[in-house]
C-alpha cells in the first residue's frame, strides 16, 4: 500500500502527534489477565490505577475488560460492558486519549457513545458489525492487530515459517477494508501481534524487521511486548512481573525500529528509558 504520514493518528478527540513514540498505559479490569489480572477490577480502583499512570507519564490509556491470553476464556458481553463502561465514562474526564480494549461491537458503540477515543481490538473488526461500528463514527482512532486463530487455540498451532509476509499481508487486507468503508490511514495503527499465534523466534523476527511493516502498511504500528511470555523464554523469568527489565529493552528495542505506540504496564520505567534514548535519537518531543 502506498506510504502515508504515520505522524498524526486522528482519534475522536485528539490528534495524536507519533514523531516520539507514545506510551499507552495497560488498564486491565480483569480478574484474570496474564500479568495483573484482579489488581485494579472495579471502577474505583481502575479509576485510581489511571490516574497513577498519567501522573506517571502515559500519553494513552487502554482500558480492557476481557483477559486474553492463551486460553482465556470469552467474557460474556453483559459482563464486559458492566467493567467497562463505567471506568471509560470517568476516564474521558482525564484528558488523555481513552482507548478500549475489545473485540465486541456492542461494547465499541457503547464506549464510543460515552467518549472513548480509540478501539484496540485484537481480531482486527473480524467480528460481527465492528468494522461498520468504527466507519459509523466520524473520526475514533483503531488499531488493528494481527492474530493467528484465536485466543483459546493460538499458541497450541502456532504459524509456521517466516511469519513478515503473512502478518503483513493480513494487515494491508484489514486496512483495504475500513479504507472503502471512508476510515482514512491516518486513523489507523497497525499491530503485529506479539504472542498472538507465533512462536519465540517469530515475535522476535517480527520485533527485528519491524519497519518492514510500517513501510508496506502504510500505518503506524503499535508495539505490545510488555511482560510477554517470549521475553520470559529468553530471560528465564516465569512470573511476569519478573519481565520488568526485559519489557523496558523490548519498547526501546521497537521505539529504535520505528514504533509509534508503546502499549506497556510499566509506564515510569518506560518514560525514564525513553528520555535516555532520546538523547541518542533525538525524538522531537518527549516529556
Amino acid at each position: 500500500m502506498a506510504e502515508q504520514n504515520k505522524h498524526l493518528w486522528i482519534t475522536s478527540r485528539f490528534d495524536i502527534d507519533l514523531r516520539r513514540p507514545q506510551v499507552m498505559a495497560i488498564v486491565n479490569v480483569t480478574p484474570d489477565s496474564f500479568s495483573d489480572g484482579g489488581q485494579h477490577a472495579g471502577t474505583a480502583a481502575a479509576l485510581r490505577h489511571c490516574e497513577k499512570l498519567i501522573k506517571e507519564g502515559a500519553d494513552i490509556l487502554d482500558i480492557g475488560g476481557e483477559s486474553t491470553r492463551p486460553g482465556s476464556p470469552a467474557v460474556p458481553l453483559d459482563e464486559e460492558l458492566r467493567r467497562v463502561l463505567p471506568v471509560v465514562r470517568e476516564a474521558v474526564r482525564f484528558g488523555v486519549p481513552i482507548s478500549v480494549d475489545t473485540y465486541k461491537p456492542e461494547v465499541m458503540q457503547a464506549v464510543l457513545d460515552v467518549g472513548a477515543d480509540i478501539i484496540n481490538d485484537i481480531w482486527a473488526l473480524r467480528q460481527g458489525h465492528a468494522v461498520e461500528v468504527v466507519a459509523a463514527h466520524p473520526r475514533c482512532g483503531v488499531c488493528l492487530m494481527h492474530m493467528h486463530r484465536e485466543p483459546q487455540t493460538m499458541q497450541a498451532a502456532p504459524m509456521d515459517g517466516d511469519v513478515l509476509g503473512p502478518v503483513i499481508d493480513f494487515l494491508n487486507d484489514r486496512v483495504r477494508t475500513l479504507a472503502k468503508r471512508g476510515v482514512v490511514a491516518g486513523r489507523v495503527t497497525v499491530d503485529p501481534g506479539i504472542g498472538f499465534g507465533k512462536t519465540v523466534e517469530q515475535n522476535f523476527s517480527l520485533l527485528a524487521r519491524q519497519m518492514e511493516v510500517a513501510s508496506a502498511t502504510g500505518c503506524a504500528v503499535l508495539a505490545g511486548w510488555s511482560r510477554k511470555s517470549s521475553l520470559g523464554s529468553v530471560t528465564g523469568h516465569d512470573r511476569p512481573r519478573d519481565r520488568v527489565a526485559a519489557s523496558i529493552a523490548a519498547a526501546l528495542l521497537a521505539a529504535e525500529r520505528g514504533a509509534a505506540v508503546l502499549r506497556v504496564h510499566d509506564v515510569r520505567e518506560t518514560v525514564d528509558a525513553l528520555a535516555v534514548l532520546k538523547q541518542v535519537s533525538g525524538f522531537e518531543t518527549l516529556r
